[in-house]
């Protein structure tokens, strides 16, 4: 197996963690409904859930998404905060309620060419995902737009140029770092070249290393020679490197393209195991330890808690009978830990402030007049 490299710094923030808190850390989750279910509550309180990710489902007004992003802050442990995650891209990907300034697709963005507008955007959106207690934004896209029947990311690309994705895509992911979200660029190694949807098949890329050293994976090398803190697997089977395995679930491209040949120090989600793509040919508790061995941190299990609860108890089973799977799970639970306390929720502390910063930001939003263009 590929070395995993020195140890990131703290180590003494897992110290003290049961094996199933450990483990516990991995897992993001979804749920039904637009208040916070006990049983998770519970579960983000004993440290077995790392965090939660946010569907409109559980949006529908600003001060109930802000209610519920503050029960869900307020009940994790002050030393492992709850990454509270949304996929808010723009364009036909928005999750958070009306109310919250709604961004152009990232084609629209791109299509302007102006790397600070692109800033200015997405320091917008982070402002006010901050303030209803947001803390990690799964944008932006760094797929190039690349196929030429039509890619399934289409209009979530910023461009079907290589360097102009990647320039705009970290103007835009600076936008969240600097005003206090956590950016997840994704899908690594690239989605764009696929016309097939991992929601409900597995897509297949038939190309060449050189073929993806040009195109694919410009925008994630220069994600990763910036430091972005985070990045998400592609449920892709990539045929140049197996022609069988999406990359969620290879080592090949977790562990020694992206962790040894790229250099990424960061954290790896996987996509949402409850994809199609991923579950027609396997089961949670396979894919989900498959997806550790493989080199992914964060497991996204985004609506059923039973299948997160198996998964929870196939990584504990696993880490008890394999020490090195174990020390997989210590080193991502600590990358997990680190981006979390970067990053906390941090909610308005009333709803008046809440109503103040969203309304002070529509003035700032006319910005975004300028990114109607085709």
């Amino acid at each position: 197996m590929t070395s995993l490299g020195p140890p990131p710094p703290g180590l003494e923030l897992v110290a003290h963690l049961a094996l199933p808190q450990l483990c516990g850390q991995l897992l993001y989750v979804g749920f039904q409904g637009k208040t916070l279910p006990e049983p998770l509550a519970q579960a983000i309180e004993a440290g077995l859930r790392g965090g939660v990710v946010l569907f409109s489902r559980n949006c529908s007004g600003l001060e109930q998404t802000w209610r519920l992003c503050r029960a869900i802050a307020s009940v994790a442990p002050a030393d492992m905060p709850a990454l509270i995650a949304v996929d808010e891209e723009g364009g036909r990907v928005s999750r958070m309620p009306e109310g919250v300034v709604k961004l152009p697709s990232m084609r629209r963005l791109g299509n302007v060419g102006d790397p600070g507008r692109c800033y200015r955007a997405a320091a917008l959106l982070a402002r006010q995902l901050s303030a209803i207690g947001v803390s990690c934004d799964f944008a932006p896209v760094l797929d190039v737009d690349a196929s030429p029947d039509g890619s399934i990311i289409g209009d979530r690309s910023f461009s079907g140029d290589p360097h102009c994705a990647a320039q705009l895509a970290l103007a835009f992911a600076r936008g969240l770092e600097d005003n206090g979200i956590a950016p997840c660029g994704k899908h690594f190694p690239g989605h764009g070249g696929t016309v097939l949807d991992s929601h409900r098949v597995l897509p297949r890329l038939d190309v060449s290393r050189s073929v993806l050293d040009t195109r694919e994976l410009v925008p994630f090398r220069e994600a990763v020679a910036a430091k972005i803190p985070a990045l998400m697997t592609a449920h892709v089977v990539y045929r140049t490197f197996d022609p069988e395995l999406p990359a969620t679930l290879n080592p090949q491209i977790c562990r020694e393209l992206l962790r040894a040949e790229m250099g990424f120090a960061g954290v790896l989600f996987s996509d949402d195991l409850e994809m199609r793509a991923l579950s027609d040919r396997g089961s949670i508790e396979e894919n989900s330890v498959a997806a550790i061995r493989a080199g992914c941190d964060g497991l996204l299990i985004c609506s059923q808690q039973d299948l997160a609860d198996r998964a929870l108890e196939a990584l504990v089973s696993t880490a008890e009978q394999d020490p090195e799977f174990s020390a997989v799970v210590e080193r991502s639970a600590i990358r997990l830990l680190g981006m979390r306390r970067r990053f906390p929720s941090r909610p308005a502390l009333s709803l008046t402030d809440l109503q103040q910063i969203i309304a002070r930001d529509q003035e700032v939003a006319e910005i975004l007049a300028d990114f109607e263009v085709e």
